[in-house]
């Protein structure tokens, strides 16, 4: 069978056997309960376009059939996908998923700081004592990383847990407000997160780092649970995630590594700091000059845009603070900057508090004889 264009009767274009055969065969397959192949392997077709088209058939068995369907861009990548995920096995796309809310639950950036902090810590210590090391501590140290892990998995999944509405604004992508885990399973993670964390620290590190380890995670329950959700209040907020993240991180975690190698913990002395490098007089100038060029910094605004401040309290205020500074700096040079101001020899005229209490009870004494 032939197709004939009109009216250019020129072209002559064989007819593509194999688009109704795959067709059929893809039909068949569906009705017989196989697995559906994808629309673009149902081979090669031809999109003919005319300003008016007329097409007639020729040959010995001509009929008109409909024209097959056409995909063409992103509506065929997307049949294709769901061909596919239609033929792929149910449960291990339900395991990689779980797999994947999961990690997005730990909320893996919390997790590479946690790591890079107990890795810094554990490699000065290891360092400072690097006869004491043995392959034995290995393992405790890897234990120890788990717990840290499941610590910080505890905090941020009972923030994600208690924060539902606010994640579905902020933050859609995470697991429980995308609905990628259920509130159910967030639970249980989020128990054995704390009762793993509590066992391993318990049984490898002592109660002292066992306290610390619970007081880590009592903190992080107060920050994101009600009643008292910590995290409505500046304030409170910020002192618990530097005490979490800033202290009971850092000094647990030496003082762990310390205790694996059987040291007692001892604070690091020999820090250099800006004092012991520039000499105090220059420390006192330059923290001074800093904060005068604030007060001055703040005159000039109060002057050049009193439509945003008053002028009649920036400018006093700002200038009784800055000839405080100036006189605190003068007093602190004139002390040589040191806490003990020289001692004011005594006049001559003057009598010191306990000459003067011997004369009265001296005196006193004369009168009852």
């Amino acid at each position: 069978m032939e197709l004939s264009v009109s009216p250019s009767s020129s072209l002559r274009i064989p007819a593509i056997s194999p688009l109704r055969s795959s067709a059929s065969s893809h039909r068949r397959d569906v009705r017989g309960g196989g697995k559906p192949t994808c629309p673009c392997s149902a081979g090669p077709y031809f999109k003919l376009s005319q300003s008016s088209p007329s097409l007639r058939a020729s040959g010995p068995k001509s009929r008109s059939r409909p024209a097959p369907r056409r995909y063409s861009g992103k509506n065929l990548i997307r049949a294709c996908a769901r061909v596919g995920a239609a033929g792929s096995d149910p449960i291990s796309s339900k395991v990689s998923d779980f797999k994947d809310a999961c990690w997005r639950f730990l909320r893996p950036h919390t997790i590479r700081g946690t790591a890079l902090g107990s890795f810094s810590l554990v490699a000065r210590a290891l360092i400072e004592n690097s006869h004491l090391i043995k392959w034995s501590l290995l393992l405790k140290a890897f234990s120890g990383l788990f717990a840290l892990i499941c610590g910080n998995g505890y905090i941020v999944g009972i923030n994600q847990i208690y924060d539902i509405g606010i994640d579905k604004v902020n933050k859609p992508y995470l697991p429980i407000a995308a609905g990628d885990l259920s509130i159910q399973h967030a639970w249980l993670l989020v128990i054995f997160f704390a009762v793993t964390g509590l066992s391993i620290v318990a049984s490898n590190f002592g109660s002292f780092i066992t306290s610390l380890y619970s007081l880590g995670l009592f903190l992080g329950t107060i920050y994101s649970v009600p009643p008292f959700r910590m995290k409505r209040f500046p304030v409170a907020a910020f002192l618990i995630i530097a005490t979490v993240r800033g202290f009971l991180l850092n000094f647990g975690v030496y003082h762990a590594t310390r205790a694996a190698l059987g040291l007692q913990f001892e604070w690091r002395f020999q820090i250099s700091t800006f004092a012991t490098k520039l000499g105090v007089r220059n420390i006192a100038f330059l923290g001074s000059g800093l904060l005068l060029l604030n007060y001055v910094a703040a005159i000039f605004a109060a002057v050049y845009m009193p439509q945003a401040f008053r002028r009649s309290l920036m400018i006093p205020a700002h200038s009784i603070l800055a000839l405080g500074l100036i006189f605190q700096a003068w007093v602190l040079e004139r002390a040589n900057y040191t806490k003990w101001r020289p001692s004011t020899p005594c006049r001559p005229h003057m009598v010191s508090t306990s000459t003067f209490m011997s004369l009265l009870v001296g005196k006193q004494r004369e009168r009852l004889l």
